[in-house]
């Protein structure tokens, strides 16, 4: 089965299973949703996620690798995962 997924940066077999478990398919479901609410999906399914896939995910998204996000780009996106979801899922 071709899973146009597993074509983007940063994402294997693993993580891409995650995102059809959440109900994420597609190129287009992934950016319709965005990083952020990706990764709240996967983890609201249960699934115990690290923030690597939330920064994996926005690596996908822009086509580059996730180490080259800056730790002030990650830091802004956990700030902004904190306030889509204050008091949710802890830190991982």
């Amino acid at each position: 089965m071709d899973d146009e997924l597993l074509g983007m940066k940063n994402l294997g077999k693993t993580s891409v299973q995650w995102l059809h478990a959440a109900g994420i398919h597609t190129i287009a479901d992934l950016r319709r949703l965005g990083a952020i609410q990706a990764y709240r999906a996967v983890q609201v399914r249960g699934f115990r996620a690290s923030k690597a896939l939330l920064y994996s995910l926005e690596g996908a998204l822009s086509n580059r690798p996730w180490s080259e996000l800056s730790q002030e780009y990650k830091d802004s996106l956990n700030t902004e995962l904190r306030n889509a979801c204050p008091g949710a899922i802890g830190e991982r």
